[in-house]
This record gives structure tokens, C-alpha cells and sequence, in this order.
């Protein structure tokens, strides 16, 4: 058994440039499972590469809400190519995001929509990113109910458990990441407590969102167990039980993964 980094960025400069360091660690840690997540078409190609190269990492490739200003049909186009890699396992990260700019709100709707069609077209779940959006986002989820044939998964969930079964119910799977060890995480705790065992999953979004005890940091896979222990104290239940439960998870939705 295994933990998993279900959400990472190992192109980012402050993980890139220590790769070597990053992955010895999260081997340490006893992770190894990773998803490495592109934003646009040519983030998408260097994680690519990056998972090309390392055991046990994956990739995702897609255009992120707020990388969608400059983003044409040949990036798209792109996305699709990429998608036929034996290690691409997800279109993502795709969404809605209003809390940086509203400019693109409808050109973000497009992309959304139409790389959920892509996904059911290329065979693959969907890795979504909603922030400030989440009304709008689940709209066009529902109506793309017959698009989501290959499942998805809430990355980073910041909605309501009431929201959260709804995704479910379209298929959806709700990953946790280091928001919820934060103190003031009432939200998170209450949606992790009430998520099936069956549809959860973790993840870091490495290098942003450091996990207690280590909040402040520069993030990396590597720090799963710590996401892991406090699902499992949510849940009452050994931290085994966690790992064992994502790893199943992980290789129910990302079909690509070979354990």
C-alpha cells in the first residue's frame, strides 16, 4: 500500500528546481502514487515530460480557468494530443475561478464545458478547480450529466457537504488537501466527516497549501501523511484505513495508474 499526491505542480519553480530532493522525499514519505497537474497547453507538455521520466508520477493535462484569456482551439487541440499518453490520466486542471478576475467569466464557462466534452471524448476523468464559483460550476456540471461518463474529481473542495453530495451523485470524487488540518477548517472538517469512504481522495496542490505542522513551507507530495492523519482523526478511524481507501480510489478513477 501506498499514499497519494492526487494534485501537484512539480513544474513550479520552487519544486522543478529541486526535483531530485522533492521525489527522494516523497519515496521517504512512502508515497507512490503522484499526479502532476498542467494549466495550459504548455505546462501541460512539461509535466508530461516530468512524469515521463519518474516512477509512479502521472500527469493531467488541460487549461486552467484563469489560463484561458489567451487560450485558443489549437491549445485545446493540444490538450486532446496530450490526453492520447499513456500516462495521462486526467483532463485538469479545469474550472471556474472568479476571485482573481471576472474579465473571462464567460470565456471560462466555455473552456469548461468543452474540455468536459473532450474528457468524455479522450476516455478520461475531469480534475476540477472552482473557486468563488462554485453555483455557476455546478450549473454546467449538471448539464454536461451525460459528458461526465469517466467520473471527475473537486480538487482542493471548498464547498458545502450539501454541494458535495451533489457532485457525487454526478460522479464526482472530493479530494482533501492541506486546508483541512488548518485550525479554522470547520467547512473541511464537516464535508471530510461526511464524504463515502469511497469517494475521497488527497492531495497537496504542491507548492501552495502547506499542511500544519508544516503551514508555511514551500509544499510538496511528501507531505500526505500529514493530510491522511487528519482525515483519519475526522473520521475516527487509522490512518491505514485512509491510505488504503485513497489508493483504492485512485485507481478506480485514474484507470491509466498502474499500481
Amino acid at each position: 500500500m501506498t499514499f497519494v499526491d492526487t494534485h501537484c505542480h512539480l513544474d513550479d519553480a520552487k519544486l522543478k528546481d529541486n526535483l531530485d530532493s522533492i521525489v527522494a522525499k516523497f519515496r521517504a514519505a512512502n508515497v507512490g502514487i503522484v499526479v502532476n497537474i498542467g494549466c495550459d497547453a504548455i505546462t501541460s507538455e512539461i509535466v508530461k515530460s516530468q512524469a515521463e521520466s519518474l516512477d509512479g508520477v502521472y500527469f493531467a493535462a488541460g487549461i486552467h480557468p484563469m489560463d484561458v484569456g489567451n487560450a485558443t482551439d489549437k491549445d485545446l487541440d493540444k490538450i486532446a494530443e496530450l490526453a492520447k499518453h499513456p500516462k495521462c490520466v486526467a483532463i485538469g486542471e479545469i474550472g471556474l475561478d472568479y476571485y482573481w478576475d471576472k474579465t473571462f467569466k464567460d470565456k471560462q464557462k466555455e473552456f469548461f464545458g468543452a474540455q468536459i466534452r473532450l474528457a468524455k471524448a479522450v476516455g478520461l476523468p475531469v480534475n476540477i478547480h472552482v473557486r468563488d464559483a462554485m453555483g455557476d460550476a455546478v450549473e454546467i456540471l449538471k448539464s454536461n450529466k451525460e459528458n461526465l461518463t469517466y467520473g471527475g474529481v473537486m480538487h482542493c473542495y471548498s464547498g458545502s457537504k450539501e454541494t458535495a453530495k451533489e457532485l457525487i451523485k454526478l460522479g464526482l470524487y472530493i479530494s482533501f488537501g492541506g486546508t483541512l488540518t488548518f485550525k479554522n477548517a470547520k467547512n473541511a472538517v464537516e464535508v471530510a466527516a461526511a464524504v463515502p469512504i469511497d469517494r475521497i481522495l488527497t492531495e497537496t496542490d504542491s507548492p501552495y497549501l502547506a499542511p500544519e505542522p508544516v503551514r508555511g513551507t514551500v509544499n510538496s507530495p511528501a507531505n500526505i501523511p500529514y493530510i491522511a492523519a487528519r482525515l483519519a482523526s475526522v473520521r475516527g478511524v487509522d490512518i491505514s484505513e485512509i491510505e488504503r481507501a485513497v489508493y483504492n480510489n485512485t485507481l478506480t478513477l485514474f484507470k491509466k495508474i498502474r499500481a
